[in-house]
């Protein structure tokens, strides 16, 4: 199902802002940077983790920048985030070796523009967007 034109380009600027935003988080886990060593020891998962998340990121990024692909992308984000907000708000805290709270924000940002992106390409959703797709026609049609 195709989506408008206004949320398509939405939907565009919702993936690369994502894709930005990860694409430059995985410099600093592929070279074993000090801040994101200590965030993955503090969570008790390095370097293993710090390895799995950049590669998941990685792979998020590449599903967000390929149209078909971009809704997987999408929720791979907004699960790995989600990983990383609770990880904030439990064990690490909002600010990260006096950073001024700047991963969490980029968090929240790349949470944000996640959710955003599921909304509006609702439709594409694995399993259950075919019948949410149904359930709108119905709707718009006046028969539900």
């Amino acid at each position: 199902m195709a989506i408008p034109r206004l949320a398509a380009v939405t939907s565009w600027c919702l993936q690369l802002l994502i894709a930005v935003i990860l694409f430059q988080t995985l410099f600093f886990k592929f070279t074993g940077a000090e801040e994101s060593k200590y965030i993955f020891r503090t969570l008790g998962l390095e370097p293993a983790g710090c390895i799995a998340t950049g590669l998941a990121e990685l792979i998020a990024v590449i599903l967000l920048l390929t149209p078909r692909a971009a809704i997987l992308g999408g929720m791979l984000s907004f699960g790995m985030i989600s990983g990383a907000i609770v990880s904030h708000l439990t064990k690490l805290g909002i600010v990260v070796q006096d950073d001024g709270g700047l991963l969490f924000g980029l968090a929240l940002t790349v949470f944000a523009a996640s959710a955003a992106l599921l909304v509006i390409r609702r439709a594409e959703l694995p399993v259950i967007g075919a019948a949410w797709a149904a359930h709108e026609r119905r709707k718009t049609q006046g028969v539900v």
